[in-house]
């Protein structure tokens, strides 16, 4: 999954927390709804404008986050 193309930051926008493009939305709000356990499908439907590919961006980038692969992104 190349989440880049999903996810970025944008210092005028919540503060430059990481988002999906063109949301308000942060990516930690798709990542919390998935560690208390709620479906891949589910997330789309409580947030309006994201779809699938927004979810597997989230856990790509978490992924690579995790492994130290992520760079600071830039707007």
């Amino acid at each position: 999954m190349e989440w880049r193309q999903y996810i970025t930051t944008d210092p005028n926008i919540l503060h430059g927390a990481i988002c999906f493009v063109g949301t308000r939305i942060p990516v930690t709000a798709v990542l919390d709804n998935l560690a208390d356990g709620a479906a891949h499908a589910d997330i789309p439907r409580q947030y309006p404008g994201l779809r699938a590919e927004h979810v597997r961006a989230a856990l790509g980038y978490a992924a690579d986050l995790a492994r130290g692969r992520v760079a600071p992104l830039s707007a």
